[in-house]
């Protein structure tokens, strides 16, 4: 499944070769990037590939942190940490203004270049000093959606929100709401992470508002659950179901018509790019002049083809 990327790795060095050597500069470079996902969130594979995938065609040093609670008291501190080691660049998600951003400022202030990805807004970005953004606007991903839903016919949602701690992961479901046109109101439920509670919820909620027409999952942690409970309930392939993000039991479920759509923010990107952006920063003082949109896309199972392959690995 590595194979397509390591192609692209050899025609760029062939070309490299071709057209004369980089010149032998900054050859220790060293990113970090620090996430606020919990240790059990899958998801965040496809993040610490393309972060791998980057520093080794790159030929710099990469690390992957995160809190392995997912608690973002614990992420700040993990980002001044960071700070004190004196990386080159520093790669971070921004789940919590308030919390996130006088360490990510301390870090700009001794030095270090900060690239904001996954979460957090450009204007953030901007906020706190950072390079750049890349990312999924999620809120624009959100509506984007209900609009979508809104042509299939949908009026009534129950949105799954399995992080509800993060305010991005709320944008969404308000996006979607406002996509739709109507009240989000107690159409947002906070599912937790654990699989069996998530389950639970979802069908409790359904079974006390049978009129629901549709579900709105914020990722694998919450559509993977989800689609067990439809299925106990004998609601898969009748209730209409979208959800953000690939992997785990989505792409099957899109095959299968439980799910209709799966949101793609193309996570490999997120971490991919910024690598490349930095170490062509620091070896040749080129950045590029505007954020980068990493996402919406929809996948569906029209499309699937193109994307099963590798989902949860590098989609």
């Amino acid at each position: 499944m590595k194979a397509p990327f390591k192609t692209l790795a050899a025609s760029a060095l062939a070309a490299t070769t071709m057209l004369g050597a980089a010149p032998a500069v900054a050859d220790d470079l060293r990113y970090v990037l620090v996430s606020h996902a919990d240790d059990a969130d899958a998801w965040w594979n496809t993040i610490q590939n393309g972060l791998a995938l980057a520093g080794e065609q790159m030929g710099v040093s990469t690390e992957y942190r995160n809190p392995p609670t997912g608690d973002l008291a614990d992420m700040a501190r993990i980002i001044e940490q960071v700070t004190a080691s004196a990386p080159d660049g520093l790669i971070t998600t921004l789940a919590d203004f308030d919390v996130l951003s006088g360490p990510i400022m301390d870090a700009v202030d001794s030095g270090i270049d900060v690239i904001i990805i996954n979460s957090g807004t450009p204007e953030q970005a901007r906020e706190v000093g950072a390079l750049m953004y890349v990312g999924q606007p999620e809120y624009d991903a959100g509506f984007a959606a209900g609009q979508r839903a809104a042509g299939d016919g949908i009026t009534t949602f129950l949105c799954v929100n399995h992080y509800i701690a993060q305010p991005a992961s709320s944008e969404r479901c308000q996006g979607f709401a406002d996509g739709l046109g109507v009240e989000l109101g107690n159409q947002m439920i906070d599912s937790g992470t654990d699989p069996s509670e998530v389950q639970n919820r979802v069908m409790a909620y359904l079974n006390a508002n049978p009129e629901t027409e549709a579900v709105l999952a914020l990722g694998p942690t919450s559509a993977d659950p989800t689609i067990r409970a439809l299925d106990q309930m004998g609601l898969a392939g009748d209730i209409y179901f979208g959800t953000f993000d690939l992997g785990g039991d989505i792409v099957p479920a899109i095959a299968d018509g439980i799910i209709q759509w799966g949101i793609d923010q193309q996570p490999f990107l997120q971490a991919y790019l910024p690598v490349i952006v930095l170490a062509n920063r620091h070896r040749f003082g080129v950045l590029p002049g505007n954020n980068i949109n990493s996402g919406p896309g929809f996948v569906t199972a029209d499309d699937l083809d193109l994307v099963a392959d590798l989902a949860g690995e590098f989609r």
